[in-house]
């Protein structure tokens, strides 16, 4: 499928998603929330897709933010229909998914960035990188899921403190405060990810789906992430590839998934 303003590539069980607008610094619109919407759920349902990487284009920035020129002029009703449609159509959707994503963040994410990082399942950060929610500084909030998320990652404390400054922080200051996972220079970004990505292909695919719909639930308000847990641990069970990988063990082979 060809897109305008990403890019998609799978090779070797894995799709490469990038947000191709560096002019804008990769700012997130409408159409691009779009394309990224299909391009995701292309890549959940074909078998052959084990992981996404997602970065973004040139080395400026991962995602500066929202466009917020198309948004400018909204009033109280379309700001929450923006802030609803945007968590359906990519947040949530990529949160939610049973394949493994990578953010690969090369240089800032900030706004929409940040929450579409952070929606991804992991974060990688190049060491240039700056990672913030600055929306107060332009009387707003964070609307696509930056308040919840970015809490239940570096706790509430931390996170009050930069949505009300709108302050950024460094890669190895995210790294510390358990916002991304690694770090490591802008020319071993990708290749990093890969590198995940090589690990998490040797495993069940099914496996990997439902541990990701468990570990999700324990941050669902009213949901008993305990009981998920039990539900998907007893699916797992009989299928093909819990077949594979217990028999492997026993035969003392790799599994073959």
């Amino acid at each position: 499928m060809d897109y305008e303003n990403i890019l998609s590539e799978h090779k070797d069980g894995i799709c490469y998603l990038t947000i191709n607008r560096p002019k804008q610094l990769n700012s997130l619109n409408a159409s691009t929330i779009s394309e990224l919407n299909k391009a995701i759920i292309t890549a959940d349902t074909d078998k052959e897709v084990r992981c996404i990487i997602l970065t973004g284009a040139d080395t400026k920035a991962f995602v500066a933010g929202a466009d917020i020129k198309e948004f400018a002029s909204f009033n109280t009703s379309e700001g929450e229909d923006l802030a609803r449609k945007g968590q359906e159509l990519l947040f949530d959707l990529l949160e939610n998914i049973g394949t493994p994503s990578i953010a690969a963040i090369n240089g800032f994410a900030l706004g929409g960035g940040l929450e579409l990082a952070m929606s991804c399942h992991m974060r990688i950060a190049s060491t240039n990188s700056k990672m913030g929610l600055p929306e107060v500084s332009l009387g707003v909030i964070p609307g696509y899921g930056g308040t919840q998320r970015l809490a239940s990652l570096v706790g509430k404390g931390k996170a009050m403190e930069m949505i009300t400054t709108a302050g950024m922080l460094s890669a190895e200051d995210a790294k510390q405060w358990g916002l991304v996972n690694h770090i490591c220079e802008q020319e071993e970004l990708i290749s990093f990810a890969e590198k995940i990505a090589s690990k998490i292909k040797r495993n069940s695919p099914n496996a990997i789906a439902k541990a990701i719909k468990s570990v999700n639930a324990g941050f669902i308000y009213g949901t008993n992430g305990f009981e998920v847990e039990k539900i998907e641990f007893g699916n797992c069970f009989g299928t093909p590839e819990f077949i594979e990988g217990t028999t492997a063990f026993m035969e003392k082979r790799k599994a073959n998934f």
